[in-house]
Parts: C-alpha cells; structure tokens; sequence
C-alpha cells in the first residue's frame, strides 16, 4: 500500500514538473520557431527563413551592442563583487560602534523603487558627463546592487564560524588577510550566487540602458532591440531573433555556474 502510494505520489510529481517545464520552455520554443521566419511567413503562419536574422544584423549592430552589454554588466558585477564581500565581512565579523544602524540604513536602500530615484540619478550622471559613457551605467548599476548584494554576503559570512578569524589573528594575520586567504575561498559559493544572479539582472535590463546609454556606440542589446519596436510595423519576427540572441549569453552564465548557484543558495538557507 505505502508502495504503491509512494509510486503514485512520484508519478504525480513527475506531471506537475513536466507541466511546468512546457509552460517554461514554450516561449523560448516560440521565440526560435518566430526568428526563423520572414514577416510575411509569420502572418501567414507556414515556411521558414534566414529574413529575420539578416534585417537583425542589418538594422542595429547585434555584436557591438553584445561587446556593449558584455562590457557594462561585467564591470558593474565587479564592483559589486568587491563592494558587497568587503562590505558583508565587515558587518558580519568587524563589529564597531553604529554597525547595525549603518546595516539597517544601507537595507533601506533595497526598499526605494528604481523608479523614484532614477531622474536624480540621471541628472547626477550628467553633471559629470558620464551619459552615454560606460562608467555612467556602471556605476548606477553597481549602486542599485550593492545593498542586495551586501546582505547576501552578510547572512553568509555570519554563518562562518568566528574561531576561523580568532585562530588567524593568533597566527598574525592581519584582517585583509584573513578576509584575503580565508573568508573569501569560503564565501565562493556565495560569490558566485551574487554574480549570477547581478549578471543575469543587469543583463536583462531595459530602463537603466535606455537612459544612460542612448547613442548607437555604447548602447547595450536590449535598447537596441528596443529601437526595433519603434516604427509602427514591428517586425516580429526580427524582434524574436534578437530577443533569443540576447537571452542566450544569460542562459549560458545560469548553466555554467547552476550547481555553484544552487549550492550557494542551499548553503545560505541550511545555515
């Protein structure tokens, strides 16, 4: 009896999650099937070929703007890197006088909408020319990840244990090199969990793109997709194209690093 309920429970588990992976896999599966069609094709719903891809590559330049992309969000994913272990050791294991307060007011940050700051954003940016420059979006980037960024490395850093520093400060070591040599190849699961998750953000993004890096030369992928949908025919067709062009390198990061990612994520849930 327990067999056979245990047999059913799996059978009916195994039907959800294949419900959800068609549910999941269906707009990618019609992304592809829409980008290798010609406008006429895809309102005719028969027939296949390469028209959409080469109107892509005609209408906006794909690998600059990927080179643009690639460029932004690596840099901004840096410094949040940097940013948020520094910072999580430091709330985490450096205990000072006004710690909690400052942890609290740099959570309250996660709290604001993008929306709301955003303009006075722009217009900081601008004062110092940074618009339509690289280090413009990247440091706006790395300003709205950090705080997310920084608690995730703080939750994990505090499930360290504190006998690892106090055995290192008996040995000589210094704080840089305790947070250098121990706490850092330690956190790498967490590392790479803040890294995937900012690169795939950052990635994806529309808003922050559109704004800051508005000329042909340092725009990112998806601003140029955007600029597809401004005329009053879309080519739908071409638009898939891009949009699977510009989800692949997203979906690639996800699967080179899924086991670290998951493994992150568990880790900081089980501690």
């Amino acid at each position: 009896m327990d067999q056979a309920r245990r047999k059913l429970n799996r059978t009916a588990i195994f039907i959800i999650l294949s419900l959800l992976v068609v549910v999941m896999l269906f707009p990618f599966v019609f992304m592809a099937l829409t980008s290798f069609r010609s406008y006429q094709q895809y309102l005719t719903g028969s027939g296949f070929s390469l028209d959409s891809w080469n109107t892509l590559f005609t209408v906006i330049p794909v690998f600059q703007e990927l080179l643009n992309s690639t460029v932004v969000t690596l840099g901004a994913v840096a410094i949040i890197l940097l940013v948020s272990s520094t910072g999580g050791f430091a709330f985490a294991k450096l205990g000072y006088p006004g710690s909690s307060v400052v942890f609290l007011l740099m959570l309250s940050g996660m709290m604001v909408p993008v929306q709301s700051i955003i303009l006075p954003e722009f217009v900081n940016i601008s004062h110092i020319g940074w618009v339509n420059q690289y280090q413009g979006a990247i440091i706006v980037y790395a300003a709205l990840g950090a705080p997310f960024a920084t608690y995730l490395m703080t939750t994990y850093f505090r499930s360290v244990s504190t006998e690892l520093i106090e055995a290192a400060v008996i040995d000589g070591a210094s704080y840089w090199q305790i947070f250098i040599r121990v706490m850092l190849p330690l956190a790498t699961p967490a590392l790479v969990t803040v890294g995937v998750l900012q690169f795939i953000q950052i990635w994806d993004d529309l808003l922050i793109g559109l704004l800051f890096l508005q000329t042909p030369e340092v725009r990112t992928i998806t601003v140029g997709l955007a600029t597809l949908q401004s005329s009053r025919m879309v080519n739908v067709p071409a638009l898939m194209a891009g949009s699977l062009v510009s989800a692949l390198p997203a979906i690639i990061v996800y699967l080179i690093f899924q086991r670290h990612l998951v493994r992150g994520l568990t880790m900081g849930m089980g501690k």
